[in-house]
């Protein structure tokens, strides 16, 4: 069915869709940056969208120059630089604007995400206007 990964060939065709999902989410996503760009937004949240494309951008990248076979590993293994940043990043924060709470929201915001792109088979047509995906605040 459209969406599901099967298990039915092992670990390493598993793998190899988790990794070809992500790839198909990743090109979603980056054009969808593409068109942001264009649109007339704050400059703050240009910038933080121009940070993730980066990031996201370099992560796709390093996964796919590596040896076919560790692609997915590495991929699989990134969230956690990319956690260790945010702690770090977050760690010089004032607590007053309770950042590790802001940290927890956008990692369930890129976590629903993919949710969001696979349901629309890979072609993410959620609208966030003005505020791109750092606008929510408290």
């Amino acid at each position: 069915m459209c969406g599901e990964i099967e298990e039915e060939g092992g670990p390493s065709s598993f793998e190899d869709a988790l990794y070809n999902r992500f790839l198909v989410h990743t090109r979603s996503l980056l054009a969808k940056q593409k068109t942001a760009q264009a649109a007339n937004r704050d400059p703050m949240f240009d910038q933080l969208d121009k940070l993730f494309a980066d990031a996201l951008s370099r992560a796709t990248r390093d996964s796919e120059e590596a040896d076919e076979n560790d692609r997915y590993q590495i991929m699989a293994m990134q969230p956690l630089v990319f956690a260790r940043l945010a702690g770090f990043m977050a760690a010089h924060c004032s607590l007053q604007e309770d950042p590790m709470r802001k940290v927890m929201e956008a990692l369930m915001h890129g976590y629903a995400e993919a949710e969001r792109i696979e349901n629309d088979h890979g072609h993410d047509h959620d609208h966030d206007g003005a505020h791109g995906h750092y606008g929510h605040q408290h």
